[in-house]
């Protein structure tokens, strides 16, 4: 009997009464999946594992480990459910925003480089606390992000796609009259139409002087020429885990600019994620059996 399910790992609950089939994206996807109906995504393989959508023609659902979907949502064919990752990154994402905050804010790569040289030269450095910090994608990762800001003792202003006046969420048009206001500025969003370029030359320039661009969503929220000109000249600085294009190029001057930290797209995959994210999978499994509404359906 070919089998109904695929998985990425091996330690996913499987409930009774279905078989399962494993692909955790590298290398060949195992044979005879023409029976698969629940397609669970490996998590940060590249673009392979969702090539294979295609070949599954019993294909019912597909669950992503990942909180963007909007690269998979051309590849489904009618008929197919779609569920997100929705959660399953919130603290690692928050924890990685944080750190990035902190390495900027306290200068971390400026004492490393010094440690490498064994020089002991000390200097008071900027800070988190009391800093006025501009979250732009207050959903449960940013909604993440701003439990730990507050907890820094941040001042956040809240910033969403529509405005949520019970809730203080300032809507995306009320940027212009936000940015002047901001120390630091944390980009959660994914990658859409509306929001790419979000963050062009008219926008950084009009940010303060020595305000921190933080991107922890997708790169092409922020024009990187724009940003490059800016952080070049000093007057702004950056701390991306998301870069456009990405990866980033090994010459790409980004990576040499005074005032830049760059961390590879690794926010979301910290050890935390792997529990949660076979613990989400197990029970989407359960729920499917049980012909229960699935978790985290997306909109399409």
């Amino acid at each position: 009997m070919s089998a109904r399910v695929l998985l990425p790992w091996t330690d996913i609950e499987v409930p009774e009464g279905i078989e399962a089939a494993f692909y955790d994206g590298l290398g060949a996807p195992p044979p005879d999946l023409d029976a698969v109906e629940f397609y669970v995504l490996p998590y940060d393989r590249g673009p392979e594992p969702p090539k294979l959508i295609k070949e599954l023609p019993s294909l019912r659902v597909v669950q992503s480990l990942s909180a963007g979907v909007e690269t998979l949502v051309p590849l489904l064919p009618g008929g197919v459910r779609l569920a997100n990752g929705r959660g399953l990154h919130d603290l690692s994402v928050a924890e990685h925003a944080l750190a990035l905050i902190h390495a900027a804010q306290r200068d971390l790569p400026r004492w490393f480089t010094q440690q490498t040289r064994g020089e002991w030269v000390r200097e008071h450095t900027r800070s988190l606390a009391d800093s006025r910090v501009l979250l732009v994608g207050y959903g449960s990762i940013g909604q993440a992000i701003e439990r730990q800001l507050l907890a820094a003792e941040a001042v956040v202003t809240r910033v969403a796609s529509r405005a949520r006046p019970g809730d203080a969420v300032h809507s995306v048009a009320e940027l212009p009259g936000l940015l002047p206001a901001a120390d630091i500025v944390v980009l959660v969003l994914p990658d859409t139409p509306a929001t790419r370029g979000l963050l062009g030359a008219p926008e950084l320039a009009a940010l303060p002087d020595d305000a921190l661009v933080v991107n922890v969503g997708r790169g092409t929220a922020v024009r990187t020429e724009a940003l490059l000109a800016e952080t070049a000249s000093g007057r702004l600085r950056a701390a991306l885990d998301v870069t456009d294009p990405e990866p980033l190029p090994s010459d790409h001057p980004l990576w040499t600019t005074p005032g830049v930290v760059i961390t590879p797209h690794i926010a979301g995959g910290s050890a935390s994620f792997y529990p949660r994210a076979k613990k989400l999978a197990a029970e989407q499994l359960r729920r499917y059996v049980k012909g229960e509404e699935l978790l985290n359906l997306v909109e399409r």
